[in-house]
C-alpha cells in the first residue's frame, strides 16, 4: 500500500452528476490491479452508510479514473485483500 504523510482528498463524481469528497487510506493491487481504499469525507461516523470505500484504479487517455466496483465477487475478493494488507500492518506496528 502506498505510504503518505497527512490525509489526502479526492473528489469525484458519479455518473448522476453527484460529487463526493474522500479521504484516501491508500491505494493497493489486487490481481494486478489498482485499488484505492477511501472513506466518505462528507459523512458523520455515527451514519449508517458511513464505511470503506473501494474503487478500481483505471486509466483512460492517459487519466487516472475511479470505478465503482459491480460484481460482488471482485468486490469481496478485493475487500478480503485489503483487510489482509492491514492486519499485515497492525502485525508490523506490534513488533
Amino acid at each position: 500500500m502506498s505510504e503518505t504523510f497527512g490525509s489526502d482528498f479526492l473528489t469525484i463524481e458519479d455518473e448522476d452528476g453527484a460529487v463526493f469528497e474522500l479521504e484516501v487510506l491508500g491505494t493497493f493491487e489486487h490481481n494486478d490491479r489498482e485499488y484505492l481504499a477511501a472513506l466518505p469525507a462528507d459523512m458523520e461516523e455515527t451514519d449508517p452508510d458511513f464505511g470503506i470505500i473501494l474503487l478500481r484504479v483505471e486509466e483512460e487517455d492517459g487519466e487516472e479514473l475511479y470505478a465503482s466496483i459491480d460484481d460482488d465477487d471482485e468486490l469481496d475478493a478485493v475487500y478480503q485483500t485489503y483487510m489482509q494488507i492491514l492486519m499485515e500492518e497492525d502485525d508490523e506496528e506490534e513488533e
